[in-house]
């Protein structure tokens, strides 16, 4: 009798029965590895999901950062125009102030038919039409609301006068100053008078 028959004898099974043993340790065994397996790829697309859903957040976060910079860039720029441009526009008073003086209009400078022989006065004529020119350029436009109902969002209120046969109580009469504004935006209000 073999040695591994005698043992299994010994030991009162059969040598079938020793065969289905281990076969079925190998099938339980192979099916540790196949759980062990399943579990471990589960894990990795738990964490696959993971990484995907922050990496999915993390693009949207840079994204919106993207954004709001862009729209911040563009508040900023359209901020340092309007600053720049209220600035300039008192430059533009004082050259108005100036073609006053040596009596030209500055309504007929803007149009071209205002021109000076003396050499100052087209000096000022001429950097009056570049700066005004500039700033339309730049989307600043000048309003002058006479006649017009008052607002006070696009006029400030200097005074009042009776109204007259041509006016409606509230209605612009005068306007000392004209006003400026840029996109929709007021960088100065209209300097008027208002009838009572």
């Amino acid at each position: 009798m073999p040695e591994e028959a005698k043992e299994a004898a010994a030991e009162g099974k059969a040598p079938a029965d020793e065969v289905s043993e281990e076969r079925a340790q190998e099938a339980q065994a192979a099916q540790t590895v196949e759980e062990d397996f399943d579990a471990l790829l589960d894990q990795t697309k738990r964490e696959r999901d993971e990484y995907l859903d922050l990496a999915q957040r993390t693009r949207a976060d840079f994204e919106n950062y993207r954004k709001r910079m862009a729209a911040e860039t563009q508040a900023a720029a359209a901020r340092g125009r309007a600053e720049l441009a209220g600035e300039l526009i008192a430059v533009v008073d004082s050259l108005e102030r100036a073609l006053a003086a040596a009596e030209v209009d500055p309504g007929d400078a803007l149009n071209g038919e205002a021109s000076s022989d003396r050499p100052l006065e087209e000096g000022i004529l001429l950097t009056y039409r570049e700066l005004t020119a500039a700033l339309r350029r730049a989307g600043v436009e000048a309003y002058d609301p006479a006649g017009e109902a008052f607002d006070p969002a696009w006029h400030e209120a200097l005074g009042t006068q009776p109204a007259g046969d041509e006016s409606k109580p509230g209605q612009v009469v005068e306007v000392l100053q004209k006003g400026y504004r840029l996109d929709g935006q007021v960088l100065r209000a209209a300097r008027v008078m208002v009838s009572e």
